[in-house]
């Protein structure tokens, strides 16, 4: 998602950060059980034709053919689009260092690119740093449910931005979502039943041996920590080195390996709308401990500033600013709360122009990275065919206003809007044929990194309990900070050097370990 995430903003989303075996029959049938996903049979393992992804690019490009379905090796073959940056120190090199930025569909071959600088200085001189976008995803063979970026645009402008607000706007956000499914079952269904994690775990062992590696190091944050957790309990004797940062308990994305039908959603399962107003309430009392040339919208005081967020929420359900509806901004201040910075110096100033009226100026992005397709098609429909198909969410349209309800309760505006991120999955047409619901506890070749942090506005720190307490051989490191994941922030030269010293040289930080940010927000 980024991590797992709400399935809108994907293309914004590229440029920023980062942030079970049935057919389509599914749409009138009963879910049916999982399948156990199993190690591939011996496929033929890739050739990777580097070169580079540009004229003068530091980057190099290839491209790998795998097995649509890894149990039938001889079958079709998909595109998987791979990126790569070698070592800046070749005499010190110690391996290469596989990278999922998150999602569910997050194009690696351009976000790794993007913020190629976040990653500690120690691991780019020491490895080369591989990405590749998942099967389904940008580049790569991909989910496109559009006969044209046009008619895509007019689809995603048919339906309410953020989340729907009353009950002529559920019915319109309900109707779209179902039109996409449909959309999508005619394209290629047998692609959509093979972008599971498990297919994609499959896939990352393919690129490990097609790079010469003996063993996998891997660091996954967001969703490519249950990619990374997956793989270690299919391939646990090929784990060498694995870090997991911001991470999806197993047990809330598997929905605890269960049957029957999900009585909540992924991502309430997980606690994303928890966490998120907890980072939105510790946004607001950082931004009201500081004066306003620091943070735009403070009031002075942590109670007042929480106070004028709550009367600008009920000002825009009456009087929206331009586009910015109540639902967009509730969204836009969940996905701003994701980078510190500059995620949440902006994200003060644009409440503040709201609070005086103004419509706020349009975001500025950084410039593509050299790399091939640095702009590729990211529909909402390509994390929908991989989180959908993998993850039970509730499949009847009409409870997810009553969990709304139940969220908002607890959470308050961040519970709406998670909430309804899963809603698509109510009707998504296919469930994956290749799915992994567990074990989780396969002993590794060595241990596992858990990276969790405190005030993460979408995967709780909880998680990363859950996820250190269900692998066979973790060690949690705490950072005791904000925004989500550690790498992409880049805030604590102590999760740095932990970080990087496990991944070199396999040494881990001591039980209980606890860091700091380097310094505080608005500080």
């Amino acid at each position: 998602m980024p991590g797992p995430g709400p399935l809108s903003g994907r293309r914004r989303c590229a440029a920023v950060l980062v942030a079970g075996a049935i057919c389509s029959s599914v749409l009138t049938a009963p879910l049916l059980g999982a399948a156990h996903a199993e190690p591939s049979p011996s496929a033929t393992v890739p050739a990777l034709d580097w070169s580079p992804c540009k004229p003068g690019s530091p980057y190099d490009c290839a491209t790998a053919r795998v097995p649509l379905d890894h149990a039938d090796p001889a079958g079709r073959t998909i595109d998987v689009a791979v990126v790569r940056r070698t070592a800046g120190d070749p005499a010190r090199r110690v391996g290469t260092l596989f990278v999922n930025p998150g999602g569910p569909g997050g194009p690696g071959t351009v976000q790794v690119p993007q913020n190629y600088d976040s990653f500690p200085e120690e691991l780019r001189e020491r490895f080369d740093i591989v990405s590749w976008d998942p099967r389904g995803i940008g580049n790569s063979t991909a989910v496109n449910c559009f006969d044209s970026p046009e008619e895509a645009k007019t689809w995603a402008a048919g339906k309410p931005i953020g989340f729907p607000v009353g009950e002529k706007e559920r019915t319109t956000w309900i109707d779209a979502y179902e039109e996409l499914g449909r959309r999508c079952e005619k394209r290629d269904p047998d692609l959509l039943r093979h972008v599971s994690t498990a297919d994609t775990a499959q896939d990352l062992e393919l690129l490990r041996r097609a790079v010469g590696e003996p063993q996998l190091n891997y660091l996954g944050v967001s969703y490519g920590t249950i990619l990374g957790a997956t793989y270690a309990n299919l391939f646990p004797d090929k784990v060498r080195a694995m870090v997991l940062d911001s991470n999806i308990d197993p047990l809330a994305w598997t929905n605890n390996a269960s049957p029957s039908e999900p009585r909540t959603t992924t991502l309430l399962r997980m606690g994303s709308d928890r966490t998120a107003a907890a980072t939105l309430d510790k946004f607001l009392d950082l931004c009201g401990s500081a004066t306003t040339a620091r943070c735009a919208f403070s009031a002075g005081s942590p109670q007042a500033t929480r106070a004028k967020y709550d009367q600008l929420m009920q000002r825009l359900r009456e009087h929206p600013v331009g586009p910015w509806t109540y639902a967009a901004t509730v969204a836009g201040t969940v996905s701003s709360l994701y980078i510190v910075r500059p995620g949440w110096t902006d994200l003060a100033a644009r409440l503040q122009d709201l609070w005086q009226g103004r419509t706020p100026k349009p975001p500025q992005y950084p410039p593509p990275p050299p790399v091939k397709q640095p702009d590729p098609y990211l529909g909402e429909e390509q994390a929908a065919a991989v989180w959908c198909a993998d993850s039970p969410n509730p499949r009847d349209p009409a409870v997810y206003h009553g969990l709304e309800e139940d969220s908002a309760k607890r959470a308050g505006d961040a519970g709406r809007y998670w909430t309804w991120s899963g809603e698509p999955c109510a009707t998504w047409p296919a469930r994956a044929a290749n799915r992994y619901d567990g074990p989780w506890d396969k002993p590794t070749a060595h241990p596992v990194l858990v990276i969790g942090t405190t005030y993460d506005p979408s995967t709780p720190y909880s998680d990363a309990q859950a996820m250190a307490g269900e692998l066979a051989d973790a060690r949690l490191l705490t950072n005791n900070g904000y925004g989500h994941t550690a790498l992409f922030n880049n805030s604590s030269t102590c999760i740095n050097t932990y970080e990087s010293r496990y991944l070199i040289d396999g040494t881990l930080p001591p039980p209980g370990t606890t860091c700091q940010p380097d310094r505080l927000p608005f500080s």
